[in-house]
């Protein structure tokens, strides 16, 4: 699935369907933002979205239903990429850098992020290294001794 870009007003229509997920015409407009653009201007938005494959349709009679193929967390980070790419030099650290000088994003913000990602990190590390080393006991343990009775049995089956 390749991503493009949208239009303001394709992204304007893309955000009632990203909150409706899947609709006919007549409740996007309901949806629709004022001020409304005329029903056709709607409908070329819509045309143009299903040819960027934002949307597929599902016609019902005379009727179509619109429904999202690009999920809005798709492009969300294909919309921050490009923002990297354009204005950051492709460098994650320039933009907090700039989000903390403006104001945007607290030391406080940063701490409690990184809090919480090390103590996730802490907690697979721990389950990973308790499920190989019950796996390393397992295959370095010595061999456990066979019952005496099965011992029997086998040589019973070879005798016959």
């Amino acid at each position: 699935m390749k991503i493009s870009h949208l239009t303001p007003g394709e992204e304007i229509l893309m955000n009632v369907l990203w909150r409706l997920d899947s609709a006919y015409m007549r409740e996007i407009i309901e949806q629709y933002p004022e001020p409304k653009p005329h029903p056709n201007t709607i409908s070329t938005f819509l045309k143009i979205l299903v040819e960027k494959e934002f949307l597929t349709t599902h016609k019902h009679g005379r009727v179509f239903q619109y429904t999202v193929a690009i999920p809005f967390d798709d492009y969300k980070k294909y919309l921050l990429k490009i923002f990297l790419e354009d204005y950051f030099n492709n460098s994650p650290s320039e933009l907090i850098k700039l989000l903390r000088e403006e104001q945007l994003l607290k030391d406080s913000d940063l701490k409690r992020f990184f809090e919480i990602k090390e103590t996730e990190i802490s907690k697979q590390e721990k389950d990973e290294s308790s499920e190989l080393s019950e796996f390393l006991n397992e295959i370095t343990a010595p061999k456990k001794k066979k019952k005496k009775k099965e011992k029997d049995d086998k040589k019973k089956k070879k005798n016959k």
